[in-house]
C-alpha cells in the first residue's frame, strides 16, 4: 500500500532510509512518488477545495484493508487516529504537498464514502507514473527520502 511512514502517529517520520543487505533476484523494487509534483499537478479548484482539509490517520485503518481486524483493546486505544493535515507546506523551502497515505481513512467533517473516494482519487493522481521512480536494488544501496513529500511502497 503507498504510504508514509508513521503517519498514523502525532508526530510522524521526517525521513526514512533502505539499506539492502540481500537482493531477491525478482521483484521486491520500490516505488517513490512525489507528492509536491502531485500537488502542482492539481488545478486549482481542486487545491482550494482541499487546502484546509484534516485526515485522521490509523494504523489501525490501513491493515485493517488488508484484512487484519482482531486488535485488543490496549491496540486500540494505542493507534487511535491522529489527525494531519491533507496538504502540508515544507518548514524549510515553504512547498507544498499532499501528504497521503495508506494510514488516511477519513476527512473531518465529510462522509465516509465521500472522504474515502476522494483519498481514492487523490492517490491514483499523485501514484501514475510520472510522478513516480522505481529503485530497482542492488546489494549495498542506500535510499533516503522525506516522508513530508513523499509516499512509496
Amino acid at each position: 500500500l503507498w504510504h508514509s511512514d508513521s503517519s498514523f502517529r502525532p508526530i510522524p517520520a521526517k525521513f526514512s532510509l533502505l539499506s539492502a543487505r540481500i537482493v531477491n533476484p525478482k521483484g521486491g523494487n520500490t516505488e517513490f512518488a512525489d507528492m509536491r509534483a502531485a500537488y502542482d499537478a492539481l488545478d486549482d479548484e481542486t487545491k482550494t477545495e482541499i487546502d484546509d482539509m484534516i485526515c485522521e490517520h490509523s494504523l489501525m485503518y490501513s491493515r485493517g484493508s488488508l484484512g487484519f481486524l482482531d486488535y485488543t483493546d490496549e491496540e486500540k486505544e494505542m493507534f487511535k487516529p491522529v489527525l494531519q493535515r491533507l496538504v502540508r507546506t515544507h518548514p524549510v523551502h515553504g512547498r507544498k504537498s499532499l501528504y497521503l497515505s495508506s494510514h488516511a481513512g477519513a476527512i473531518r467533517g465529510m462522509s465516509m464514502p465521500e472522504a474515502r473516494l476522494l483519498l481514492r482519487d487523490l492517490t491514483e493522481h499523485a501514484t501514475q507514473p510520472g510522478f513516480v521512480y522505481v529503485h530497482k536494488w542492488t546489494v549495498h544501496d542506500l535510499v533516503m527520502w522525506d516522508n513530508r513529500q513523499t509516499v512509496h511502497r
